[in-house]
């Protein structure tokens, strides 16, 4: 399996993945990857595929993640999996709700279109939390896929349970009504007695400084409110309970429609999706976490000009992207490469139209990994980027 041609740009060089297999995600030396009727695992930063496990669903893999002991968490559309032994077995991992009750997926109208019930945006879903690693993350659905109830899920054990940490509201505008984004009519999904209603999840991340979860969603102004908002949430270690609360709700077309969101040193940075309505109020913004709910006190990084939800911030490097369907640019990479006090964006026009997406940190080789989506949620292609000196 050979890798293609390395190509640079003045700030980074980039690759795209061999053929025959596709790099969900990374971790250090470590790779996931599935090919027709088969999951995959590499040692060697997927050089060579030495643990092959076969698995018909492949095709419908949404979400993997590599942990720090080396399992294995991935799903398919409705179903999540554990395996512990480099993929030489794996076993359904039993969902459970926030009381410890099995957590199940609903039964949808059309079987094709069961809905995307763990499939994430951010690459980067493990945070040391007090010394232990958390697995986090929440569903980016009702797009493609059929409709899904919007939650946050959590473990604290390496996979072995993997529990809700926040179900949204029943949307009146994603329900199951047999279409891929799911619509007004149909089967009503989530928590019937939370007010807070939302499409889907954009990120969900840790801040150490101060010992508490961010969760952005997005994504339409609707007749009964905003569906983008921002929460915070601390975790109860010994009583294994959340205490999740709203922070700011906002329109759209504001900076509060995000992701990418990381902490550095303290301060909080995201990068806007503002869309569909000017002005658009787009960048790369920080702040200090208090200071959240107050713009007067953001400050802007840099405007990219287009839309964007993707961002991860590593060891000075700050890398996001252009949301193809907005861009002028086929595929749009935005770049600093000290801390964000200067910027540059390029254009990978030999890669098509794609939207860059779940953002992996470096493996043991420096390379970052990404999806491209063509629109901005089909999956095409996986990219590697190196970045050079700043």
């Amino acid at each position: 399996m050979s890798w293609p041609p390395v190509a640079e740009t003045e700030h980074f060089w980039y690759r795209l993945q061999p053929e025959g297999v596709y790099i969900d995600s990374q971790r250090d030396n470590l790779a996931f990857g599935y090919a027709e009727g088969k999951v995959m695992l590499s040692e060697d930063c997927g050089r060579t595929w030495p643990h092959v496990l076969e698995f018909p669903n492949a095709r419908n893999v949404t979400f993997s993640c590599i942990l720090d002991n080396g399992n294995v968490v991935f799903a398919t559309r409705t179903k999540l999996y554990l395996s512990t032994d480099h993929l030489r077995t794996c076993h359904q991992i039993k969902v459970q709700s926030a009381d410890g009750s099995a957590y199940l997926p609903h039964t949808p109208k059309c079987p094709d279109l069961p809905g995307w019930y763990f499939h994430t945006i951010p690459g980067v879903n493990t945070f040391d939390v007090k010394g232990r690693e958390m697995l986090i993350w929440g569903n980016y659905c009702n797009v493609v896929g059929g409709a899904a109830p919007v939650n946050i899920y959590y473990s604290t054990d390496a996979g072995q349970t993997v529990k809700v940490a926040y179900s949204f509201g029943q949307s009146p505008h994603s329900r199951d009504n047999g279409t891929p984004g799911g619509g007004t009519e149909g089967t009503p999904l989530g928590d019937p007695g939370n007010p807070v209603c939302c499409r889907h999840v954009h990120t969900v991340t840790y801040n150490p400084w101060e010992d508490a979860f961010y969760c952005c969603t997005g994504d339409h102004d609707q007749p009964e409110g905003y569906e983008c908002h921002w929460l915070r949430g601390t975790y109860d270690e010994q009583a294994d309970q959340w205490d999740w609360r709203v922070i700011v709700s906002a329109p759209m077309n504001s900076r509060y429609k995000a992701g990418g969101i990381n902490f550095v040193d303290g301060q909080v940075y995201w990068i806007s999706d503002a869309n569909v309505r000017e002005p658009f109020d787009r960048g790369v913004f920080r702040c200090a976490p208090e200071d959240i709910t107050h713009p007067e006190k953001h400050t802007m990084l840099f405007n990219p000009g287009v839309e964007s939800g993707n961002m991860i911030i590593e060891d000075n490097v700050i890398i996001a992207s252009h949301c193809a369907p907005a861009s002028p640019m086929d595929t749009g990479i935005i770049v600093s490469l000290d801390g964000g006090k200067t910027w540059a964006q390029h254009d990978l026009k030999e890669l098509g139209k794609r939207s860059p997406t779940r953002f992996h940190h470096r493996n043991s080789e420096g390379w970052f990994r990404m999806d491209l989506r063509s629109g901005w949620v089909d999956r095409a292609e996986v990219l590697f980027l190196k970045p050079k000196s700043a």
